[in-house]
């Protein structure tokens, strides 16, 4: 009876089961990598490792794992970011945690922190400031890469600095970064230093305001619309940017930011009419397009427009 009983368990009880049902669940709801993304989530619900799910598929699943690993399932066919579930994001190596409050890091940002590290690797104790620093990855990720770098990180949002400063702490960089509440280099102001950044980096809103409709929706249901917006044209902050920048940034002191596709000519054409920066270098991302602009500052400050 008991052999019969065994062989009558329904399939859905087991591992196996279990990973088939969240893989259909998250595909009927448009995700498009669901067998992984199921068996990550099973993995946090479950405590395992992918091994043993896979070589223990036919074991039993507990009536209240099965329930948790449905309720993390739920979240995602609900098209909540992966990220936001399992509460981290890997970047630049380093694993970073996040939540509604941030954006979440993607693989692209890191072009613009290995290039700017790359550059300040024979600058003593350099001075960077990371504008607009939602998660702290950019900043984070670059104190990690020059150790003897000291960091500024502004931004606007108070609950994204508390998610970045636990980023600092988490990564040991606590101690040579600053976070400072306000908007863009305004808590800069006052500190001492004017002219003398050797960086500058930012990855600012550049979505144009008639796109935000139609983004994904775990963009654009559950990320801050803050970090995403960017006016009508998506370059209204980094117009501000590129201005104010220019006031802190040392002579051959470097501005790098992150643009959407399309938006590198547009930028670069913005820095000339102002002046203040010598021709752009622009930096392709692995799909091949232009993702960050770079500027050096020059040494006339009289050429940048007031």
């Amino acid at each position: 009876m008991a052999e019969m009983t065994q062989q009558a368990r329904p399939a859905e009880d087991t591992l196996a089961g279990l990973l088939r049902e969240g893989q259909a669940l998250l595909a009927h709801a448009g995700v498009e990598n669901a067998e992984n993304e199921a068996t990550w989530l099973a993995e946090r619900a479950l405590g395992l490792d992918r091994l043993t799910l896979k070589l223990e598929e036919g074991r039993d699943v507990r009536p209240a794992d099965r329930r948790l690993a449905m309720e993390l399932l739920a979240r995602r066919a609900s098209r909540e970011p992966l990220q936001h579930i399992l509460g981290s994001q890997e970047f630049c190596g380093l694993e970073f945690e996040v939540n509604p409050h941030v954006l979440i890091p993607r693989p692209e940002t890191e072009l613009l922190v290995k290039h700017c590290a790359a550059g300040l690797r024979s600058v003593p104790q350099p001075l960077i400031a990371d504008i607009g620093t939602g998660s702290g990855c950019i900043a984070v990720a670059l104190a990690v890469a020059v150790p003897t770098a000291v960091l500024y990180a502004t931004d606007v949002s108070p609950a994204a600095l508390e998610v970045a400063r636990r980023n600092a702490v988490r990564h040991g960089v606590a101690e040579r970064v600053r976070f400072l509440p306000g908007d863009l280099f305004a808590p800069l102001q006052g500190l001492g230093l004017d002219g003398s950044l050797a960086a500058v980096v930012s990855n600012p809103p550049y979505i144009p305001e008639g796109d935000l409709a139609g983004l994904q929706p775990e963009v654009g249901w559950y990320e801050p619309r803050l970090a995403l917006a960017g006016g009508i044209d998506g370059l209204a902050v980094c117009r501000r940017l590129l201005k104010e920048a220019a006031e802190f940034l040392a002579p051959g002191g470097r501005l790098l930011v992150e643009v959407g596709m399309g938006q590198a000519t547009a930028v670069s054409r913005i820095a000339v009419a102002q002046g203040g920066y010598n021709p752009a270098q622009r930096l392709k991302d692995a799909a091949g397009i232009e993702r960050v602009v770079c500027f050096v500052r020059n040494s006339d400050k009289s050429q940048v427009t007031k």
